[in-house]
């Protein structure tokens, strides 16, 4: 138990700073409102230094983080500042690796060194997964509706951390093997797993957004890349392809489909519009644990094993580069960006295998459940 922050006090702390929680520190607590508001002058002190800090580092270009001194850079992205990580109540469900001192996700670990067979969920088990889905979905609207230019990834971050816990689900991301925000957002370079940071979105760029949540013991994982402002024709194509590899790739989810197929499928529509796809990463089988079997390969030639039955639930994600495949891993051990320094698009969606095709369990909300349908506008910012 804390101990309410008020000098003096010995009483157990039961509520914590909003503004705290809202510029992404961890919380002052107190034990009642009156408390809080006898402390308020002091206090808020520390929020403007904070604030006070965080512009001072935004308007100098130098700072970079201590552990990308030397690094060679493969694009003209560069990182910033890291707020600490956000608090996630603790009345919310939460999966084993969210408490863990080093983030390790044990019983997927486990699972993946028994188990080898694709899981077939029930139908009350698929519910649970279209649940959390659902909030995965909603999640990532209300993300996408902050993007603009001038905003930071940062911000975005406060946005789908705030949503996520505000629908009781906890934001699937946070502390899985440490990673230190709510959300991924890969901005033009970044292939994946980009930190949110206080770098500003700038006229042109594109953004990814990767929101997973965690909801009564299921994990609903999707993501969406968004052209910010006025984005040139080269990377609004990228963004359509990778679009429509997916597209194209869910188009062929039905019983009896090799999981080893789809990656043809993607790597065709990539070749026809110049584009590659990265092979290091790939989609997974996911519901009650964020990843497990079957691992789903966007390349072509791959040895993905399995068949689709009904009851299979599981991701497509292909990562599309404008140039070459291959990829290089920031110093911060997530950020991964193409070699070339070549932009990188993504699409995402989390499924279930019916009996005469699929239902997207992330669809956006009126639109089809069984196919994608490209709509510029929609991914337009």
């Amino acid at each position: 138990m804390t101990q309410c922050a008020s000098p003096g006090c010995e009483n157990t702390a039961t509520l914590a700073c909003p503004t705290c929680l809202k510029i992404g520190i961890p919380p002052t607590r107190f034990c009642s409102q009156e408390c809080f508001k006898n402390n308020w002058t002091n206090h808020k002190q520390l929020h403007k230094a904070i604030k006070l800090a965080r512009q001072e580092v935004k308007q100098d270009p130098s700072a970079v983080p201590s552990e990308f001194y030397g690094f060679q850079f493969t694009g003209p992205l560069r990182p910033a500042m890291v707020t600490p990580k956000r608090e996630v109540p603790p009345e919310i469900p939460r999966p084993d690796y969210a408490n863990h001192p080093t983030g390790i996700p044990e019983t997927e670990m486990q699972d993946r060194r028994t188990n080898n067979s694709i899981r077939v969920y029930t139908p009350e088990e698929i519910q649970g997964i279209r649940e959390a889905c659902r909030i995965g979905r909603e999640v990532l609207d209300i993300a996408a509706a902050a993007v603009r230019v001038g905003v930071t990834c940062d911000e975005i971050d406060r946005v789908v951390h705030e949503a996520t816990i505000e629908r009781g689900a906890y934001p699937s991301p946070l502390n899985y093997h440490q990673f230190p925000k709510s959300v991924c957002t890969s901005v033009n370079e970044v292939i994946c797993h980009g930190i949110p940071d206080m770098r500003e979105l700038k006229d042109g760029d594109i953004l990814n957004l990767d929101i997973s949540v965690y909801y009564n013991g299921y994990h609903g994982d999707l993501n969406e890349t968004f052209c910010v402002g006025n984005v040139d024709e080269e990377g609004r194509k990228l963004v359509e392809t990778a679009y429509m590899c997916l597209a194209n790739a869910i188009s062929m989810v039905k019983p009896g489909t090799l999981y080893r197929d789809f990656g043809m499928t993607i790597a065709k529509t990539a070749k026809a519009n110049n584009c590659s796809v990265v092979r290091t990463y790939c989609g997974h089988g996911i519901g009650t644990l964020f990843h497990t079997v079957p691992d789903v390969p966007h390349y072509a030639k791959n040895k993905a094993k399995g068949v689709l039955q009904p009851g299979h639930v599981f991701t497509i994600e292909p990562m599309i580069n404008l140039g070459g495949y291959r990829d290089v891993l920031w110093p911060d051990g997530w950020t991964d960006v193409t070699e070339d320094g070549s932009r990188s698009a993504q699409f995402e969606h989390t499924m279930v295998v019916t009996e005469t095709g699929c239902e997207l369990l992330t669809a956006r909300i009126g639109e089809p459940t069984d196919r994608l349908v490209w709509n510029p506008d929609t991914f337009s910012k």
